[in-house]
């Protein structure tokens, strides 16, 4: 059998680092995905927090524009007919 750097001519030491490089991206990919996922739920939770803000926002204006009205409608002198 010919010996492995005659048959593929590549110089064992180019293979070694490929296949170092190879397995470091392999032995990073659970953590990345992991990082990936985990910055997706944080981006969910402040959206869902952002929204439950606005909400309470808008619904603040409403109390406050029906409590005008009504404070207004009691205010007026009544109008006799």
């Amino acid at each position: 059998m010919a010996d492995e750097t005659t048959a593929t001519g590549v110089n064992p030491q180019i293979t070694d680092a490929v296949s170092t490089a190879v397995t470091a991206v392999i032995a990073q990919s659970p953590a990345m995905a992991m990082g990936s996922l985990y910055q997706s739920i944080s981006n969910s939770m402040a959206m869902a927090a952002m929204n439950a803000v606005f909400a309470q926002q808008q619904a603040y204006i409403n109390y406050m524009s029906a409590t005008t009205l009504a404070v207004t409608e009691m205010l007026q002198p009544k109008k006799e007919s």
